[in-house]
Parts: structure tokens; C-alpha cells; sequence
């Protein structure tokens, strides 16, 4: 079960543009990042989120680490590369 609520769960209603007088974005902080990204404003604005390039030295070092129970073991699995029509 995933602590990422479903985005129809996510009520902003209370939340008036006068009510906030700055505002940080932390894509990294968002809890609907990965269900939301791709209609999000700053995503349109600023193109979406980068994706995570990991050198072979990092790669080892979160290896190393998972390795000693402090992280989870990478669990990405790579789709099929789409390429434009």
C-alpha cells in the first residue's frame, strides 16, 4: 500500500490564492508527484522534473548502502524507450 494519497483525495479547497504570500515548490515534498506531474503548473512552466542520473560511483555507494539494510534496494524498472511518431 502506497503513503501517496490518490490525487482525488487531495483537497486544496481550503486554500485561497490570499492566503499565501509565497509560495516554495519542493517537487520532491508534493504527495501527489508522480500521479500529478504531467498537468502540474510547474511542470508546464519548467518542464517536468529531471530524472535521477546516478554515476557508477553512486550507484555503488546506494548499492553499498542497501547492501547494509540503510535504504531500500533500487527498484526501478525500465519500460520500453518510446520514441516520437
Amino acid at each position: 500500500m502506497s503513503d501517496t494519497p490518490e490525487l482525488s483525495e487531495v483537497d486544496v479547497s481550503h486554500i485561497s490564492v490570499a492566503d499565501i504570500e509565497n509560495v516554495v515548490v519542493d517537487c520532491d515534498r508534493c504527495v501527489v508527484r508522480g500521479i500529478s506531474c504531467h498537468d502540474c503548473v510547474v511542470s508546464v512552466l519548467l518542464g517536468a522534473p529531471p530524472a535521477v542520473v546516478w554515476d557508477a560511483d553512486e550507484r555503488r555507494a546506494v548499492d553499498a548502502l542497501a547492501e547494509a539494510g540503510m535504504v531500500p534496494r533500487l527498484r526501478l524498472v525500465e519500460g520500453p524507450v518510446r520514441r516520437p511518431a
